[in-house]
């Protein structure tokens, strides 16, 4: 299954560092998406254009995981040639994730 079929998720930057969540709709999915999209996934999933370290923080209170990509951005919003420079699409991207 992808991952949009039981989370939703938001993209942020800053400098050259994305921050994606990943919200489960549900407390069950919550505890398949905790086991299925760990930090070293998520670093193979964006190989491409992830450059540094993934690190994962949960807020189970929410159901959600916020991964913070280091050196994705190719040098961030100033430097950056990349048409989304902001990394919005990340998280749609995310979502296309099979689990």
């Amino acid at each position: 299954m992808k991952l949009k079929e039981i989370a939703h998720s938001r993209t942020g930057d800053k400098g050259d560092i994305s921050n994606i969540s990943l919200i489960a709709y549900n407390v069950e999915d919550y505890a398949i998406l905790k086991e299925k999209v760990t930090p070293e996934i998520v670093k193979e999933y964006f190989g491409e254009i992830c450059n540094g370290e993934v690190i994962r923080y949960e807020i189970d209170s929410l159901y959600a995981m916020n991964f913070v990509l280091d050196k994705t951005l190719g040098g961030g919003v100033t430097r950056s040639l990349s048409l989304d420079k902001h990394g919005k699409s990340l998280s749609m991207a995310l979502l296309e994730m099979e689990i």
